[in-house]
C-alpha cells in the first residue's frame, strides 16, 4: 500500500487549513476526497471554479507517493504548478516547452521522490524517456484533469487521453485514480468511466449553476461597436477576455483595443510558447487588461478576478461556452457578466 497509516477524512481537513488555509471544504469535496482515499476509482463532475483541483491535490499530500496529474495545457500546468509553490509544495511539470536535459533532470527528481506532485500531458506517456522511467517512479495517484479530452463526444478531443490507462497498465493496483471534468454530458461521462476502465466508481456531481454569473445577449446591426464600447466600460472594473472563433480575429481585435487606449494582447497557437506564457503571466499580474483569444486561453487558471467575457462569435459547442464563461468571478464575492 503506497500510502501513510490510512489517512483519515480529519486529516485532509488538517492539511487543507495547514496548507491552503480554508477552514472547510466545499460542497462535495469532502465526498470525492473521502472515496480517494478509501482507494475507490473516482469521477468528478463539477462546475468550472468548482473547486476539482484540491480534490487530488489535497490527498496529495496524505499518501506517501506522488501524485502524478495528467493536463493537456501548457498554460493549465504552468498555473496550477505555479500556485503549489507558493503554497510550499513540491511540483513540477514536464512538457514541450523544457529541453531535453530539463526534462530529464526533472524525471531524476521524480524517481527520486522529490515532487508530491508531477503534471504531465498525455503525449507524454508514450515517450521513450518516460516508459524507461515508469518502473521506477511511485505513484499513489493519477489524477486525470479535464478528463472529456478522453471523448470523442466531447469538445477537446484528445486522441492521446484514450490512452492513458493502457500506457500506466503497469502501475501497482493500490495506485489510485481520480477523473475530473467541468463538462460532461451523460455521452462523455460513459465514455470517460468506459476508456479509463472504472468499474465501480464513485461519481460526484456537483450542481453547475453559478449564482454571481450573469447573462446577456445583445443582437444588434452595429455588433463591433458595441463590442468596442462595452470592453472599454468593462476594462475599467477588472480584467476580461474576448474569445474569438479565429487567429486572424484575434489579432484583429487585439490591435483595435490597443488603439483604443486598452492594455490587450492575442492569445491563440499560432505564437511562440514564450510569449504565450508571457501575455498569460502580464494577464495574470494585471498588466495586460483585456486577452482577446480562442477557447484554449484560460483553462483552469485560478483568476478569481475575472469579470467580463464577450464572444464575439458564438461557441461551436455548448460545452465550450460553458467551460469559456465558467473562468469568470471564480471568487464567489464577485460577480462575472458573460
Amino acid at each position: 500500500m503506497k500510502s501513510m497509516d490510512k489517512p483519515t477524512l480529519q486529516n485532509a481537513r488538517n492539511k487543507l487549513k495547514e496548507v491552503w488555509g480554508y477552514p472547510a471544504f466545499r460542497s462535495g469535496q469532502e465526498e470525492v476526497i473521502s472515496s480517494v482515499l478509501e482507494g475507490n476509482e473516482t469521477l468528478v463532475l463539477f462546475p468550472t471554479g468548482g473547486g476539482k483541483s484540491l480534490c487530488y491535490q489535497v490527498p496529495s499530500l496524505l499518501f506517501e507517493g506522488m501524485t502524478l496529474v495528467i493536463s493537456p495545457l501548457v498554460a493549465l500546468m504552468q498555473d496550477q504548478v505555479d500556485q503549489l509553490k507558493k503554497l510550499g509544495v513540491r511540483a513540477t511539470f514536464i512538457n514541450s516547452t523544457l529541453p531535453g536535459y530539463e526534462t530529464e533532470q526533472r524525471m531524476v527528481n521524480a524517481r527520486n521522490g522529490m515532487y508530491r506532485l508531477l503534471y504531465v500531458a498525455p503525449e507524454r506517456l508514450a515517450t521513450d524517456l518516460w516508459k524507461h522511467q515508469l518502473p521506477q517512479l511511485n505513484i499513489s495517484l493519477v489524477a486525470v484533469d479535464e478528463a472529456h479530452c478522453i471523448s470523442e463526444w466531447g469538445h477537446s478531443f484528445r486522441p492521446s487521453y484514450r490512452t492513458i490507462r493502457e500506457e500506466l497498465s503497469d502501475l501497482d493496483d493500490s495506485t489510485r485514480w481520480i477523473a475530473l471534468t467541468a463538462t460532461a454530458t451523460p455521452e462523455v461521462k460513459e465514455d470517460i468511466l468506459k476508456n479509463l476502465q472504472f468499474d465501480n466508481p464513485t461519481v460526484v456531481a456537483g450542481g453547475f449553476g453559478r449564482d454571481n454569473l450573469k447573462w446577456w445577449v445583445n443582437e444588434t446591426p452595429q455588433k463591433q461597436v458595441m463590442l468596442m464600447n462595452a470592453v472599454k466600460k468593462a476594462s475599467l472594473k477588472g480584467s476580461g477576455i474576448v474569445y474569438c472563433s479565429t487567429r486572424r480575429d484575434c489579432e484583429h481585435w487585439a490591435g483595435r483595443l490597443r488603439g483604443a487606449g486598452i492594455n490587450s494582447e492575442a492569445y491563440h497557437a499560432g505564437l511562440e510558447n514564450k510569449k504565450r506564457e508571457r501575455i498569460q503571466t502580464d494577464w495574470i499580474e494585471g498588466d495586460t487588461e483585456v486577452v482577446v483569444s480562442t477557447n484554449a486561453f484560460g483553462m483552469g487558471i485560478d483568476i478569481k478576478d475575472i469579470q467580463v467575457a464577450y464572444h464575439h462569435a458564438p461557441s461551436g459547442l455548448l460545452p465550450d461556452y460553458v467551460q469559456e464563461v465558467g473562468r469568470l468571478a471564480r471568487d464567489p464575492g464577485l460577480n462575472g457578466f458573460a
